[in-house]
């Protein structure tokens, strides 16, 4: 019974403590003045099925040098977890 208890523990640990993923490229030279656009974007059954995927170059405008980060914030691994995978959100955040 011991171990299940530091198996089910260290399992809980390693769950909870797992970092979350960012994908990030440059456009150009990067980001040059640090001006912040951010929107989410909306997938159901693990990321599998878009609904709504934000389109950095629009987000960007008529910049031409821009940094684009792709990433799973805390609040949307939150909302995945509550779905249990069946509604997962990213958030693309545009530096220009």
């Amino acid at each position: 019974m011991k171990n299940l208890k530091k198996v089910a523990f260290v399992s809980v640990m390693v769950l909870g403590l797992s970092s979350c993923y960012v994908n990030t490229f440059n456009i150009g030279q990067g980001a040059q003045k640090g001006i912040k656009v951010s929107q989410k974007n909306h997938y159901l059954i693990a990321g599998l099925a878009p609904i709504s995927v934000a389109n950095p170059q629009e987000m960007a405008g008529d910049a031409k040098d821009y940094t684009v980060e792709i990433k799973h914030s805390f609040i949307d691994g939150l909302l995945n977890g509550i779905t249990f995978g069946i509604y997962t959100p990213t958030t693309t955040t545009v530096t220009k």
